[in-house]
């Protein structure tokens, strides 16, 4: 959804109601020749004007997808631990879009200044107490371990990444396990 005098920052939902409403007029285009969101995409999802395969979006793939996060998509998924929205930073029409003065979409505990080897050092008791409250809580402790273990893949090697790394080389769940596994990978080949 895009508006003219808004931008494109929307949280869509649906209210159900037993009364008549009037129906809106569709939206027109107002994108135009710009095609900054396709060349922004860090994973290609939006293949073309109006067109995203969900399967490639790294909102999707760090939010919704609950099993392993496809090998070949990890390295474009950077350091982002939860969504993207490069695609609607680059979006002309996002300058006219105002930040919101609801408390509910304020940064929280720390998490802007916070760096991934402390967010992957979290108990599941330090992820539930501190993302209480937060839409992040709903992805639940394994997926955030999975997606923190794909951006500390991507992150420059240290001694300090890979240590975190290996501290959970032997969680529980295979998932994080599996993903643990393919970000020490990473930083071996850069070391070799």
């Amino acid at each position: 959804m895009l508006a003219r005098d808004a931008g494109s920052y929307f949280f869509l939902g649906e209210i159900y109601l037993a009364l008549p409403l009037p129906v809106d007029a569709p939206a027109a285009d107002h994108c135009g020749s710009c095609s900054a969101c396709l060349a922004a995409c860090p994973t290609g999802a939006i293949r073309a004007p109006y067109e995203l395969d969900a399967r490639r979006c790294i909102s999707y793939l760090t939010i919704e997808l609950k099993g392993a996060i496809p090998e070949a998509l990890r390295p474009l998924v950077g350091n982002r631990v939860y969504g993207c929205d490069d695609c609607q930073i680059v979006c002309p029409w996002n300058t006219f879009a105002r930040a919101s003065d609801e408390p509910d979409f304020r940064v929280r505990n720390g998490l802007d200044e916070a760096t991934l080897v402390t967010l992957f050092a979290w108990t599941e008791a330090q992820f539930d107490a501190r993302l209480r409250g937060s839409a992040i809580r709903r992805i639940g402790y394994e997926r955030w371990l999975r997606n923190l273990a794909v951006g500390l893949g991507n992150a420059p090697s240290s001694p300090e990444v890979v240590a975190a790394l290996r501290a959970r080389a032997d969680h529980p769940s295979a998932l994080v396990r599996e993903h643990v596994a393919w970000a020490l990978s990473r930083h071996a080949r850069l070391a070799a």
